[in-house]
């Protein structure tokens, strides 16, 4: 956690973009180190519970579903996959332009769906998504030929719907996962970047120092003469030497400054390099588990 503490603290207060996608990586990769891949065994064994839930003002038995991701995704892609899944418009939304939503937000309606893997006959299916302080929940009810879908009354229906849940659930957190291995890569090539950037920096401030050591190298010879020669010499040369001295004070402040900004540089280098070898090694080890569950 330290070296992440590190990096970030020499991550540009003004770069808001690469502090706030920096912040989400590590959020990203203590997640994934201390819940063990958690999303997709989330998704592999999310459970399924019958429910009931009042939507539109009726009581209705269903299905139901709890992910741990934000309300809005789990909503947007929610609608996409039932009206993929059932061939038909959803939330009363007709495939024709000019007609117009029936529900409410958050609530998706078909009217007469075609879901061969669960049923021959049409479906009117009732869905909800809610927002919960960890993430969110989905609930639908399935009217099947009048009966609704229940665990006892339809049972080979009900292991049906239930794998279709499942199956968006898994699909979900896939997604979710990728976005995080492109968040990585991301902050991976931002990261060579910034090394490469330290890098000309550092190189550039070491040829200024070499030039200002060579400047303070005539100054001491310069002054050494001056030296002598303004032996015995009046109080006006000997001002003359106080100004060639607070010259070379000044030198050495200005050396000394230089040399503290080359450490930094290097420091932030070293840093950025760190950090493209756990971002690599972090994202490669994601990218090894999606490959494991595709």
């Amino acid at each position: 956690m330290s070296i992440f503490v590190l990096v970030l603290n020499f991550v540009p207060k003004e770069n808001l973009y690469m502090r706030q996608t920096f912040t989400r990586l590590v959020a990203v990769t203590l997640l994934l180190m201390f819940w063990g891949m958690a999303p997709s065994a989330q998704a592999q064994g999310a459970k399924v519970e019958e429910a009931e839930l009042v939507v539109n003002g009726v009581s209705r038995k269903g299905q139901r579903i709890t992910f741990q991701l934000d309300s809005k995704v789990v909503e947007k892609s929610w609608k996409s996959y039932l009206k993929e899944k059932s061939g038909s418009s959803v939330n009363g939304t007709s495939f024709w332009p000019f007609a117009k939503a029936t529900t409410s937000k958050g609530i998706y309606t078909v009217e007469e769906g075609k879901i061969d893997t669960i049923s021959n006959a049409p479906l009117h299916i009732v869905s909800k998504v809610d927002g919960t302080a960890d993430g969110a929940v989905l609930f639908w009810a399935l009217d099947l030929n009048s009966k609704p879908l229940s665990q006892q009354e339809t049972p080979k229906e009900w292991d049906r719907s239930a794998g279709l849940l499942q199956q968006f659930a898994r699909n979900l957190y896939l997604e979710d996962i990728q976005m995080q291995v492109e968040d990585a890569e991301d902050v991976v090539i931002y990261s060579k970047e910034e090394a490469k950037q330290m890098a000309r920096l550092a190189s550039k401030i070491q040829a200024k120092i070499a030039k200002r050591q060579e400047e303070k190298a005539q100054l001491e010879a310069a002054l050494a003469a001056k030296t002598k020669e303004l032996e015995g010499m009046d109080n006006k040369l000997q001002s003359n030497l106080s100004r060639q001295e607070a010259l070379l004070n000044a030198k050495e402040r200005e050396l000394a400054e230089m040399d503290k900004r080359l450490q930094k540089s290097l420091l932030r280098q070293e840093v950025a390099l760190r950090e493209i070898e756990i971002m690599s090694s972090t994202m490669e080890a994601v990218k090894s588990k999606i490959g494991r569950m595709n």
